[in-house]
């Protein structure tokens, strides 16, 4: 494909948080008084930075979540992901893949680096990554479906956005992509293809990756 940059989602691309994390959302958000189901957290906050949920409960309701919100939330994803996290499917193939061939490779997540760096150690997956290859939206304090996040990755990685490629499993990450000109994959596992429009490709098990990133695995 002639890529130079492949940047990485995070939470439910390398890691298989979402299930967890939006579990723990919906029922916190529940107990709160705002009725919320795991799907209607996939739907409104996958792929989302935490200020999201703060800016739509205030949108629909009018009230202010409490101040401990984020800390709260947090400890909870937290000890879950110490219990429960584990790598997606494959995933570390195709970075050994991408490894072995020398092509450069980043991830960036609408979580906080605390977050990531928990969820990877949880998940084994720190090896793969150096600290410089981590990019969080707290860089750049706008979240996807901005695209400053992906902006600021590629900036930092040296690589043109338009040689890019990101893989991403959310509605709002495909929206941040594409607004950074940059070609995007949808990882369908969780998400089906017509909610992530606007892909380059689609793939459902990370087998498929190596396929669409050109690699030999």
């Amino acid at each position: 494909m002639g890529y130079e940059l492949v940047i990485f989602d995070n939470d439910g691309v390398l890691v298989d948080s979402e299930p967890i994390s939006n579990t723990i959302l919906s029922g916190y958000l529940t107990e709160l008084g705002h009725p919320t189901t795991y799907e209607d957290s996939l739907r409104d906050y996958m792929g989302a930075a935490v200020h999201r949920v703060h800016d739509l409960v205030h949108e629909r309701t009018g009230q202010r979540l409490p101040e401990e919100f984020d800390q709260v939330l947090h400890d909870r994803v937290f000890a879950a992901f110490e219990r429960e996290l584990r790598p997606v499917d494959g995933v570390t193939e195709v970075l050994a893949e991408l490894s072995a061939q020398g092509i450069p490779y980043c991830l960036a997540s609408s979580g906080s680096h605390e977050r990531i760096r928990v969820g990877h150690r949880s998940a084994g997956l720190g090896e793969w990554f150096e600290e410089e290859w981590i990019f969080s939206s707290e860089d750049v304090g706008k979240g996807k479906p901005a695209p400053d996040l992906f902006l600021h990755a590629a900036r930092e990685m040296g690589v043109e956005p338009g040689r890019c490629v990101v893989v991403e499993d959310s509605r709002l990450g495909v929206q941040a992509a594409r607004a950074a000109g940059m070609d995007v994959l949808g990882f369908t596992a969780m998400t089906p293809a017509e909610t992530l429009a606007g892909a380059t490709a689609y793939f459902g098990e990370m087998k498929e990756l190596h396929g669409l990133l050109g690699l030999a695995g």
